[in-house]
């Protein structure tokens, strides 16, 4: 099944949104006229989609990563939200 028009704009702007700067959420809002929670809703749709890998790989292959970083780290029992995707020293933050 072919994507929309709408599937691929949010394709579209999750490979770029940062390049413009500004609270992802509000951007979400404004160009794309969905709520935050159903354009995240959306992308976890497209990260299956074979249409999806075919129109923009780049974006659905590091979606997948983020997806399985986080996945790994909630049964580690981690954060991955520190710096660089690494986690920190056993003694306590990096002094890198």
């Amino acid at each position: 099944m072919a994507l929309s028009d709408k599937e691929r704009a949010v394709l579209d702007f999750e490979g770029s949104w940062w390049q413009e700067g500004g609270p992802k959420e509000v951007r979400i809002r404004e160009q794309l006229e969905l709520s935050p929670t159903r354009y995240y809703a959306m992308l976890q749709e497209l990260m299956e989609s074979a249409d999806a890998m075919e129109y923009r790989p780049l974006v659905v292959r590091r979606m997948r990563r983020m997806r399985e970083r986080r996945r790994r780290a909630r049964f580690e029992g981690r954060s991955v939200a520190y710096p660089g995707g690494r986690n920190p020293p056993a003694g306590g933050s990096s002094t890198r």
